[in-house]
């Protein structure tokens, strides 16, 4: 099978030998899990905004264009938009601020184009294809991989790596499975990587076989770049669609999303969990126009496959962007997460999915894993996932049997009780008067602030009032300003008076 691989700026993960590498939710992902299902976490937010013009450019960090941010207070109105990096949540990885309306001088500007070019790659990518044309050449005894700088070396680097500790006898074998000599990054904000367990990396391989895909886009492939030809492998960054070795880059993704008018080819991805969804369906969406370029008119209406690895309660955020897509039974599991193993039972089970375009009728869960078809739904389920005859589906997302809460007419979680303050589901010890989940500007809970139709009315509301604080604002300076005026001429009035009065009293 084929692939391509596209590698993930910032928090680093990737598609492991045909399985999987990716970087694994926070540790504080359980709590997430339970707030983000039953409402929003807060009352604000930081929010992505996309201009309505697609040409328009952004300033660039080390990781490509930034994105344009702004935080929203419920109730309240946006405050001023910034810049930042599109990749790093961390400002210590990346502490790249600009102000929307912020103007630079030509010496800022020089010296932050001359920072971005400093914190890129050592080896550039043709570097990189260089030195592992000249490794394959190699006997076997002489070929080496540093475990301390993570990388494969030459015999003329041998000085520089005399006290590393080396792997030797490195074999083909080993250069095609990559994840088998890198060591997993374990900066949980923005490079953690968590590897899949092999049960699953085999079960995603099978799968991909049975359905007929000979070529995998794999999105999210950190540090291979040294182990694959310019054909193979493009330096990338997902949340911005920005290929770093510019259109050439560009090119080979598009031609190997085209091949054979896009038959056969499917894209696999594994985004960080603590970046946004927007931002990712953005770069998605134009990866999928890519790959319809190359579609004849007859199949327009196709859409191009996607296996999209994320948490099930991010389920409703990606049906928002792609309603196309459902969420499979299936469990993913981690070799090297303490918590996310396979056996684990209740709450301790691996909360991430796989979302995907592909008709779930079509793909076949092991069952010697538990799981099962359901008949009603015509799909494969997870063991304890009981069919509601209420809702008329299998209503689980988490592993665990859900009770149908004939108050709500919905299945909800086994912890989750009614409450009558808040008027539906939540766990036992919620805040009543916590925020609410729903709209920003209007209160609705069936869309999000920035799909409300009030959107603009609220904007021109909050421009009016950020107007009349400006106002006011330049009207209590205006009134400090001759305060302090008037006071300095009394002053100097009763000095002069004083002065007066002393020649007459010497004279």
């Amino acid at each position: 099978m084929e692939a391509l691989c596209l590698s993930l700026v910032g928090s680093d993960r990737g598609f492991r030998d045909g399985g999987g590498k990716m970087a694994a939710p926070r540790d504080q992902l359980g709590a997430v899990e339970e707030k983000g299902s039953s409402g929003r976490q807060g009352s604000s937010g930081v929010e992505v905004v996309f201009p309505s013009d697609p040409a328009a450019s952004a300033p660039l960090c080390p990781h490509g264009p930034t994105l344009l941010f702004v935080k929203v207070n419920q109730g309240k109105e946006e405050t001023r938009r910034f810049y930042a990096c599109s990749a790093c949540r961390d400002r210590k990885d990346c502490n790249f601020f600009q102000w929307e309306d912020e103007k630079l001088s030509g010496a800022r500007l020089a010296a932050r184009e001359a920072h971005n070019q400093r914190c890129q790659p050592p080896l550039s990518r043709s570097q990189c294809v260089e030195r592992y044309l000249k490794f394959i050449e190699l006997p076997l005894s002489q070929r080496k991989f540093c475990q301390r700088c993570q990388q494969l070396v030459l015999p003329d680097d041998g000085e520089k790596h005399r006290e590393h500790q080396i792997v030797g006898d490195v074999s083909i074998t080993q250069l095609k499975r990559p994840s088998q000599l890198l060591c997993p990054l374990e900066n949980k904000k923005t490079n953690a990587q968590y590897l899949f367990a092999d049960r699953s990396c085999l079960f995603l391989v099978d799968l991909l076989s049975t359905l007929g895909f000979r070529r995998v886009l794999c999105v999210g492939t950190p540090r291979y770049s040294q182990f694959y030809m310019e054909d193979s492998f493009c330096h990338y960054n997902m949340f911005n669609h920005h290929f770093f070795d510019g259109k050439a880059a560009l090119e080979v993704c598009r031609t190997f999303l085209q091949e054979d008018k896009g038959e056969g080819v499917i894209m696999v991805t594994d985004p960080p969990f603590g970046g946004l969804v927007e931002p990712l369906a953005v770069t998605f969406k134009k990866l999928i126009a890519m790959w319809k370029e190359g579609q004849s008119q007859e199949n327009n209406r196709k859409e191009l496959p996607i296996f999209w690895i994320f948490p099930y309660f991010f389920e409703s955020r990606i049906c928002q962007f792609f309603p196309s897509f459902c969420m499979l039974d299936y469990q993913v599991d981690y070799d090297n997460h303490a918590l996310y193993k396979h056996g684990k039972t209740g709450r301790k089970q691996s909360p991430v999915r796989i979302f995907t375009n592909i008709p779930p009728n079509k793909i076949i869960l092991p069952i010697e894993e538990g799981y099962r078809f359901c008949s009603l739904c015509q799909r494969y389920v997870s063991r304890e996932n009981q069919h509601c005859e209420h809702c008329n589906s299998c209503t689980s997302k988490d592993g665990r049997k859900w009770n149908h809460c004939f108050l709500c007419k919905k299945c909800v979680k086994p912890s989750w009780i009614h409450c009558d303050v808040c008027n539906h589901c939540a766990l036992p010890d919620h805040s009543c008067e916590g925020p609410k989940d729903g709209c920003f500007i209007c209160g609705e809970l069936d869309h999000k602030r920035s799909t409300c139709p009030n959107i603009s009315t609220s904007k021109k509301a909050d421009k009016a009032v950020r107007k009349q604080k400006q106002r006011k604002s330049n009207k209590m300076k205006m009134e400090t300003t001759k305060g302090q005026s008037m006071n300095h001429i009394s002053v100097t009035r009763r000095k002069k008076r004083r002065e007066r009065a002393h020649q007459y009293l010497c004279s």
